[in-house]
């Protein structure tokens, strides 16, 4: 199926083509994007077509922070039919437990995790296809976006501890320092945000539990046609949780609130195993992995769930044809 985003950031896109001095115009229609779509804020785009307007923007104009350019002009307003209800949640806590129930109305490609520990959370977040395709731009738009919804929930009160990127750094960083504020990590074990516990569970001072009451009844009325199949659904929680070590068939099938032997059935249905989803999401990793120098080969074994190195090699060469090492070679060699 087509995975569909809202038109709502078009705007955010042009505004961003405009400063850049590129034909905004011209290249949304390249993308099959219609300038119509400018009226209509809440209809939906094919995410595909999202992803590929963005790295050509970014590719043209030499801009490596296009899709964070992007995400500093985002306001909780675009969130749209899920802005009331997360404007008025009383802590942050409960404003990412409603972006999680209800992505599929802002984005049926978003994957969000949210891991807790004492003292910390990651706020983990992914952009995922029905097929492999990775952007940069994409992922920066989706946490810079992210982290402008917490800023604007609890101002003063968020103090995240770092930005996390899985990619290389670009040359400057000055709209990523003037953006997150805070450290940035790239060549990451994961995308997202890291902030301390205490910053979910912060007051929201514009908080109102009845007019939450309204909106979520309105949200419920609406149809769930944004749904994705489970095998996507699937899919994306592979991709969060492998890095984490925690991609098992029986966590997987907790996240979907459902038991090991209902999940295998409902993916045979859809006419896949867990074990074609394990291998397809490790493909794509390890590719996204490999294309950056900042990753050893030690640490692509570890985080695509290999303990022995000889066990990812093998693995690798069984996909591929020939040693992960040989495979990044020729890549560098291509790309140079």
């Amino acid at each position: 199926m087509t995975v569909l985003a809202r038109a709502a950031s078009l705007t955010n896109f042009l505004e961003v083509t405009r400063h850049l001095g590129l034909n905004g115009h011209g290249l949304l229609a390249q993308a099959g994007l219609s300038a119509s779509l400018l009226d209509a804020p809440d209809q939906r785009i094919p995410v595909a077509a999202a992803i590929t307007v963005l790295e050509e923007s970014a590719r043209l104009s030499g801009c490596e922070t296009f899709g964070l350019r992007m995400a500093e002009l985002r306001q909780l307003s675009d969130f749209g039919e899920v802005s009331l209800l997360l404007s008025h949640q009383r802590t942050l806590r409960d404003a990412l437990q409603v972006i999680v129930q209800y992505r599929h109305l802002l984005n049926n490609a978003l994957a969000i995790h949210i891991e807790e520990s004492s003292k910390t959370v990651i706020i983990r977040q992914e952009v995922i296809l029905d097929q492999p395709m990775h952007s940069r731009q994409a992922i920066e738009l989706a946490i810079g976006v992210m982290h402008r919804f917490c800023s604007a929930l609890l101002g003063a009160h968020w103090h995240p501890i770092s930005a996390n990127f899985t990619h290389a750094a670009p040359a400057d960083l000055a709209i990523h320092r003037r953006i997150f504020g805070c450290k940035l990590e790239f060549n990451s074990d994961f995308n997202g945000i890291v902030c301390p516990s205490a910053d979910l569970d912060a007051a929201n001072p514009l908080a109102n539990e009845a007019m939450a009451r309204i909106a979520q009844r309105y949200l419920d009325t609406l149809h769930s046609q944004g749904n994705l199949p489970l095998v996507l659904e699937v899919r994306k929680a592979i991709f969060l949780l492998m890095p984490m070590g925690r991609a098992t068939i029986e966590h997987i099938a907790q996240t979907q609130g459902m038991n090991v032997r209902t999940l295998q059935r409902r993916l045979e249905e859809g006419g896949v195993t867990f074990s074609d989803l394990i291998n397809g999401v490790r493909r794509d990793l390890v590719l996204r992995y490999l294309e950056s120098p900042g990753y050893s080969l030690g640490r692509i074994a570890d985080m695509l769930g290999y303990s022995m190195p000889s066990s990812f090699t093998r693995w690798f060469i069984n996909q591929f044809g020939q040693p992960p090492a040989s495979w990044r070679a020729q890549h560098a060699k291509a790309l140079s």
